[in-house]
């Protein structure tokens, strides 16, 4: 069988299938797939090929000689529920429900806004304009921040442990709640103590000392207990529920007190951590899964382990300092940030001459809808706003920061909620904008934006690829990469660790040429150095000897071969007198690529300022209700307008599959695809609109699929099928970039799959019909996920038993 995958007439028994036979992990994941399809042979992961690299000690391993021992519990070993089929019409007719809702939703605050901002304007001199500004802000932010907690309450009460079937009344109120909750101001509040004040009057059993960094925001918050003192790092995912086979499933999640959870972990429902136990960085614990009081475990599944993240020695913080620190937050909110939104923005309309004129806030006549003179002063405008935005935003975020960080020492424990805290966190929040990074990334010029928010970089080996467009940190400035290391999306640097009452900045190191994959979370300590290769979603290793000249896969790691003979072929690209001149040409056209970005950006502005200054210009009630509907439109004319950049911009052509080098035109077309800002369209997560929004952009998305977060990072690569359930932060990404090499290809999910929460596809991959991919798993390029199998792990296998059980009743 081996034979005939590597396409030669014999293989021996003891050739190594990487370094003797040339193959690579997506020849092997097809030579993975043919043998689960003999029934008279072993099911084989490629976790085994990787582990027993020969024919011989394969069939010696999963003969029953050498295998390996199963997790110390095994992830949802509950039979699952039948999948559940929905009619097409109560599909529409909830999302006519929530377009309704929405659209009202929206009209209301328009409405709002709108005879709020004309008070403001009618005040007299620039203490008059403050105090109605504070007042009708304040006012305004307090009704955001009630209005979601009262809805929660008056919908639904307490969630209880239960499901219910999609596209329901049912799911209409949990819709509601969970679009009203995220979308409540408080979310800018996460790390601080008003945040899990918030998630206490939601319902959330949270003890005292809690600290929460994670900006994913539970829903299900009465199933939510947390304990004393407890830690929860930044993109943790306990979310208390999860859409599964045409349902919503509601469960407990529950950490015990003085617990410390690593970055980008999952936990599904329920799940628990006891007291004094901690969950290590990109792991997960799968429903039933329970860590046990005083352990250390990781992984996907987690199982336990040896000690791995840091621990910082605690400090004085107690209920003064916190509730200090909330108060003062709160006020500088009140009295500074939302006087200056509101009254700066009616200061800067009275000011600007051509602006004034636009939206007639002087003496002057505003010109006429129909006349020249009001486009040509929305343009000026615009274009004033816009790129002065672009200028002094990268000019400030070169320098603020920098001043900010002589506050922040490394390897110095403070105090949590102080000054030095509170300048850590401005850090982190004012270098990670996105629009910066996606404009640089993927490109020569993301290595200048990088040194000038403080990356050390230098040797730097230019590659045109060095980062890709979502690299993000806690502190640039102890943030290092060597030289010949290229960086693809989703890199995250772990700069700092917690604990309830402190905190501790230290530098996180990436060795000289490496290659790191998508979605890795980079922490301090890291015992990787030189020429490694990290794979996409790999749980860096915090222990054990230091790993150079080898490639890691998986949570938890396991070592790999750091490049094969297949993937070398486009080397030459890099090396001698050829990487100059192709590295000019990519250059070019990266650089018009930013200015096509720049351009679409600016035209889109340009329009909204359009829209906008229409409406202001009117008063009474008919303008109120002008500038509404202007809001509610804006909404829907976003949506078209990205996704007729993206048609354009790929010329209303689906990709093809590609094997090429990053010196190629073709890939240059991906880059240029990846800076469209997709991200917009989860504001219509959980609605019939966000696959209609994939379809328009070229993806091919079948009846009723639900999508509560998922991300296609190749639209016109991807295939979905009818009744799929996608759950938040899953993944569906037909490429891969490794050194030199870019490769891409179709991934098709069959009718009824579900993806769990944060779980990734990677290209060349099937899942068959009714298949399910577990929370935080990475199905690797290449596999053929059977029917009604149920797979999980990183990299994901084959779970031992699929049993289907008897639905259980909906709540």
């Amino acid at each position: 069988m081996l034979a005939g995958v590597l396409q030669t007439d014999q293989v021996s028994l003891d050739g190594n299938f990487f370094e003797e036979l040339g193959a690579n992990s997506l020849v092997m994941a097809q030579f993975c797939a043919r043998v689960r399809k003999r029934a008279d042979l072993p099911s084989v992961s490629i976790k085994d090929i990787y582990q027993h690299p020969t024919i011989r000690s394969l069939a010696a391993a999963v003969g029953g000689a050498g295998e390996s021992p199963a997790p110390a519990t095994d992830p949802e070993s509950a039979p699952e529920s039948a999948p559940v089929r929905v009619s097409s019409c109560r599909y529409m007719v909830c999302g006519a429900v929530q377009l309704l809702l929405f659209v009202g939703y929206v009209f209301v605050v328009g409405l709002v806004a709108a005879r709020g901002y004309h008070w403001v304007a009618a005040g007299e001199g620039l203490l008059h304009i403050y105090l109605r500004s504070v007042v009708f802000g304040g006012a305004g932010f307090v009704a955001l921040c009630v209005f979601p907690i009262a809805a929660k309450w008056i919908l639904v009460g307490r969630w209880k442990v239960g499901e219910f079937e999609l596209w329901g009344l049912a799911y209409v109120r949990f819709w509601i709640v969970r679009v009203l909750v995220r979308a409540n101001p408080m979310f800018f509040f996460v790390g601080n103590p008003l945040y899990v004040l918030y998630l206490r009057l939601l319902g959330a059993r949270i003890g005292r000392g809690v600290t929460i960094l994670s900006r994913r925001i539970p829903v299900c918050t009465d199933l939510l207990t947390i304990g004393d003192d407890t830690v929860l790092r930044k993109e943790s995912f306990f979310l208390c529920y999860r859409a599964h086979g045409g349902r919503i499933q509601t469960g407990p999640v529950t950490f015990g007190s003085n617990v410390v959870i690593g970055e980008k972990t999952v936990f599904d429902i329920d799940t628990s951590v006891g007291d004094g136990a901690r969950l290590g960085h990109a792991s997960s614990l799968h429903r039933g899964q329970r860590i046990p009081k005083g352990e250390y475990w990781h992984g996907s599944p987690a199982q336990p382990a040896r000690t791995g993240m840091g621990v910082v020695p605690p400090v004085r913080c107690g209920t003064a300092r916190r509730t200090g620190y909330a108060v003062m937050t709160l006020a500088q909110v009140l009295l500074v940030v939302v006087p200056l939104v509101v009254g700066g923005s009616y200061m800067l309309l009275d000011t600007s001459p051509a602006i004034a004129r636009t939206v007639g806030t002087t003496a002057t006549a505003a010109p006429g809808v129909t006349t020249a003179g009001f486009y040509t002063d929305a343009l000026r405008v615009s274009a004033v706003v816009f790129f002065g935005f672009v200028v002094l935003g990268t000019a400030a975020l070169c320098t603020v920061p920098r001043v900010l960080n002589r506050l922040v020492r490394p390897g110095r424990v403070y105090p949590l909620y102080g000054v030095h805290y509170s300048a850590h966190r401005t850090i982190a929040r004012t270098t990670n904008v996105k629009f910066f990074k996606r404009l640089f990334g993927d490109s020569s010029y993301i290595v200048h934006y990088l040194k000038g928010l403080g990356y050390k970089l230098a040797p730097v080996q230019q590659t045109g690829s060095n980062f890709g467009t979502e690299v993000e940190h806690e502190s640039p400035f102890h943030s290092a990469v060597g030289t010949g290391t290229m960086v693809a999306d989703g890199l995250s640097m772990v700069n700092a660790d917690f604990s309830s009452t402190s905190f501790r900045v230290g530098e996180a190191r990436i060795g000289r040429d490496n290659f790191i994959g998508n979605n890795i979370a980079f922490p301090v300590g890291a015992r990787t150095g030189d020429n490694c290769l990290l794979a996409t979603k790999v749980m860096v290793p915090l222990d054990g000897k230091v790993h150079e000249g080898v490639g890691l896969l998986g949570s938890p790691p396991f070592e790999i071969p750091r490049s094969v003979e297949r993937d070398s072929r486009f080397d030459h690209f890099l090396s001698g007198d050829e990487l100059p001149r192709h590295l000019a040409v990519k250059n070019r056209y990266n650089l018009a690529t930013m200015c096509l970005f720049l351009g679409a950006g600016w035209v889109y502005f340009f329009a909204v300022t359009l829209l906008g200054t229409a409406t202001l210009a009117a008063r009474g009630v008919a303008g109120s209700v002008m500038v509404a509907v202007s809001t509610a439109l804006t909404v829907v004319f976003t949506a078209f307008y990205l996704i007729l950049v993206e048609r354009l911009v790929g010329r209303f052509r689906r990709l093809r599959p590609q094997l090429c080098s990053i010196y190629h035109r073709d890939f240059w077309l991906h880059e240029r695809l990846w800076k469209v800002p997709v991200e917009y369209f989860h504001v219509f997560n959980g609605t019939p609109f966000k696959p209609l929004a994939w379809r328009l952009m070229g993806a091919r998305v079948g009846r009723r699929v639900f999508d509560d977060g998922c991300y296609l990072t190749d639209r016109t690569l991807a295939a979905i099928g009818d009744d799929c359930t996608l759950n938040l932060a899953s993944r569906i990404q037909c490429h891969s970039q490794e050194d030199g090499t870019f490769k891409s290809d179709h991934s098709t999910l069959h009718a009824g799959v579900t993806l769990g929460v944060a779980a990734h596809v990677h290209y060349g991959v099937s899942v068959g019909k009714d298949a399910t991919l577990a929370p935080d798993s990475f199905l690797m390029k290449g596999e053929e996920v059977p029917a009604g199998a149920r797979w999980y792990g990183n990299p994901a296998t084959e779970a031992r038993s699929t049993e289907r059980p008897c639905p259980v009743p909906a709540s």
